[in-house]
């Protein structure tokens, strides 16, 4: 029993970590994974596992996301005798020689390669027993007092413009560091580099892994391959819009067997190169969540989600050598109160 709740949802790690706990699973990365992970250097060799952040371009996958806006900070010539000016040359003294470049950039946390935060999404559950769901995010935090919107944080001088989540925020993997062993499913390679939108049931997944000999361990991040990345870096900024939301294979969230094994395999992230490692289910009169694996992962497990990973280049080198597992290192930026954020994601082999 904590002080947020008296019962939890059913298979959720609710509490399993104590009453506080704001990162999940990724508690599951102990110094001995982190080890694990070094032990699977073999080359040396790195890959980026991020796209241009500036990619996929326009807004047609997400209309409340937008590329990022990047330009210069204010014009320094106002201060002659600090910063050197090409333009107002004759103005300085003759004895700073310095050259200077500063930008500013506008971002939208969630347009590119991401982390979903545990608070990106909540549910409805009944958890102090009185009958009555009420919304809630992983470990029982609340809306409205522990994850606040913005007209309730503004005090007018801009400093509760940081502050979305008060807890469940990414900056708790940051400080983790989300650095250990990690595995890669090819599905791409399995279903013949497919472009079609197909649902992956966990039949597919366990015959790719069990013919790639790929062994998901207690607290390994797990990264799907399925193509999606590359289209997008084909498309060149310039999508197209009739396909972008629709296409290539993606996990079965409707099929109970592969929440069942996000479940039982005790795998710290789930990471995909598509738009939301999931489909969307068939329409429903009954209530239910629109993403079942979103709902899993980050509201009962609390498993944080990767979306649109560059893997093609990892998959590769991992096909041509007879290898899955690789260290992965990943944190988010440590920005406080943040939902979702993009990240470098590196894979050392």
């Amino acid at each position: 029993m904590t002080k947020r709740w008296v019962r939890r949802p059913e298979g959720s790690t609710w509490g399993d970590w104590g009453e506080d706990d704001e990162l999940g699973r990724i508690n599951l990365i102990t110094s001995e994974k982190v080890l694990e992970g070094v032990r699977e250097i073999q080359a040396g060799k790195s890959f980026c596992l991020s796209l241009p952040l500036d990619f996929p371009g326009g807004s047609a996958m997400n209309q409340r996301r937008y590329p990022p806006i990047i330009r210069p900070t204010e014009d320094l010539a106002h201060k002659p005798d600090t910063f050197y000016n090409v333009v107002a040359r004759d103005s300085i003294a003759p004895e700073y020689i310095d050259v200077w470049s500063d930008d500013l950039v506008t971002l939208w946390m969630q347009y590119s390669t991401q982390w979903d935060a545990l608070v990106h999404q909540g549910a409805l559950f009944d958890a102090d027993g009185d009958g009555i769901a009420e919304p809630l995010y992983y470990n029982g935090f609340k809306p409205h007092v522990d994850i606040i919107g913005p007209k309730e944080d503004a005090k007018g001088d801009g400093s509760g413009s940081l502050a979305f989540a008060r807890h469940l925020g990414l900056e708790h993997m940051a400080a983790h560091g989300v650095q250990g062993r990690a595995v890669l499913i090819d599905v791409a390679y399995h279903l013949n580099n497919t472009e079609d939108w197909v649902a992956v049931p966990m039949k597919t997944i366990r015959e790719i892994m069990a013919a790639d000999k790929v062994e998901v361990r207690p607290g390994d991040m797990v990264i799907l391959h399925t193509g999606f990345a590359n289209k997008i870096l084909e498309w060149d900024k310039n999508p197209d819009a009739s396909r972008i939301q629709a296409m290539y294979p993606y996990l079965d969230g409707e099929d109970p067997e592969v929440l069942e094994w996000i479940t039982e395999s005790q795998m710290s992230a789930l990471i995909s190169d598509n738009y939301a490692v999931e489909g969307w289910p068939a329409p429903s009169p009954e209530p239910h969540t629109l993403i079942p694996v979103h709902n899993l992962c980050l509201f009962k497990l609390g498993i944080p989600l990767g979306e649109m990973w560059y893997t093609q280049e990892l998959a590769t080198w991992l096909r041509a050598n007879d290898r899955s597992s690789f260290l992965l290192t990943a944190p988010p930026l440590r920005l406080p109160g943040t939902a979702g954020g993009p990240l470098n994601p590196i894979a050392t082999v």
